[in-house]
């Protein structure tokens, strides 16, 4: 039988060879990646993974929750001598240094010899705080025996008024002279020895530290003239110092005296100590507040001068958070993981305030769902290699 071709025929024979064709390919297609992506309604591209059991027995999963987190403020600050802890040492008597005590650098406790001056200016005061004394001793005894002859009326009693006014005027005197040595640095036990035996010591002045602290000043040698208000040492305590830094006012305005700071030392250890003074004046260049921390230092690890950073913390209330170490960034996109039922999809997040290992979440999670808090560049590089499988096999 022969067989006619037509125009009808040769379409039904294409038709055919393109249905088996068709056919053949979609046999053909290679198993899909185990990378799902799908779309959040209304949100980013989420990209689900399955991780290899040896990155699973990594990872560590915790729930979202609200947690407070603390914004912190940190400023640069500077180490500072607590002036209540400062002793500028000087002469209140002209005369001439005989014996130093003390060296730069020596320890010293309060009321410790410093410096010796021998002095005729003191000489002359000590005689005549003697001499007013036995002038006021007469003046006593005079004054107490006229009182007597007054009340059996045998002197009259302007004599009386008399006595009584040489005795008050003798006390003043005496007690003028008393004040000036007083004031440079001898006490009322040394005037009373004085005053009930020798005095030959009375010409040398004793210049002693009125604080506990190190020598860090000395301006002295022996046989140097002195006098009143050069300083010849000074002396610190370093137990207590203060730190100063500098707040924008905008930042200032959040804290008050009595919030605890954290002085950060370069290489040392945290210190916390208070906030004690926040400037009521604005710097007139700079438009910040300077701020005062006291600070225990006891160990010595703070050194006056030294630059050290200020950290404060901003109260605030609970907000949904995750930790800092769940959040990595894909695609320019930063964001967590969450396990699901078919893995683990990275989810891209919005986020706000950062603080104590925590990061605020406003957009992107809910209360509630399970994250990985660790483990998670581990899941970052299993997407990112499935990414690039993913885009050879297309």
């Amino acid at each position: 039988m022969t067989t006619r071709w037509t125009a009808h025929t040769g379409s039904c024979v294409l038709a055919l060879l393109v249905f088996v064709t068709a056919c053949g390919d979609r046999g053909s297609e290679p198993p899909a990646l185990p990378t799902k992506v799908t779309t959040k309604p209304g949100g980013p591209r989420v990209s689900t993974i399955q991780a290899p059991a040896a990155v699973r027995d990594r990872l560590r999963i915790e729930t979202v929750t609200t947690h407070v987190v603390s914004e912190v403020v940190t400023a640069p600050g500077e180490v500072a001598l607590d002036l209540k802890q400062v002793a500028k040492i000087t002469s209140r008597i002209e005369g001439q240094a005989e014996f130093i005590h003390v060296q730069l650098g020596d320890r010293v406790r309060r009321g410790q010899p410093l410096l010796a001056i021998e002095s005729l200016r003191l000489d002359e005061l000590v005689q005549e705080y003697l001499v007013t004394k036995a002038q006021v001793d007469v003046a006593e005894s005079s004054y107490r025996r006229t009182e007597k002859l007054w009340a059996e009326k045998i002197v009259t009693e302007r004599r009386l008024v008399e006595e009584r006014g040489h005795y008050i005027e003798a006390q003043a005197r005496h007690q003028h002279v008393r004040e000036k040595l007083l004031n440079m640095g001898m006490t009322a036990g040394e005037l009373d020895e004085m005053e009930h035996g020798s005095h030959r010591e009375g010409h040398r002045y004793t210049l002693k530290s009125p604080i506990a602290g190190t020598v860090v000043a000395q301006n002295v040698v022996r046989g140097q003239g002195v006098s009143p208000g050069n300083e010849l040492f000074e002396v610190v305590d370093t137990s207590r110092v203060w730190v100063f830094a500098n707040l924008p006012i905008e930042q200032a305005r959040r804290f008050k005296e009595g919030n605890v700071g954290t002085i950060v030392p370069k290489g040392g250890e945290p210190i916390t100590a208070p906030l004690t003074y926040l400037s009521p004046v604005a710097d007139e260049t700079t438009r910040t507040i300077r701020v005062r921390f006291e600070v225990a230092n006891k160990a010595g690890r703070l050194k006056p001068h030294e630059y050290v950073d200020v950290r404060l913390t901003v109260a605030s209330v609970p907000t949904l958070a995750v930790l800092a170490s769940s959040v990595t960034q894909v695609d320019n996109l930063r964001g967590v993981f969450v396990q699901r039922e078919a893995g683990y999809a990275f989810v891209p997040i919005e986020v706000g305030r950062e603080g104590g290992g925590w990061i605020e979440v406003r957009k992107g999670l809910t209360e509630g769902e399970r994250i990985v808090t660790e483990g998670t560049l581990d899941l970052k590089a299993v997407l990112l290699k499935e990414h690039i499988t993913s885009g050879e096999g297309g």
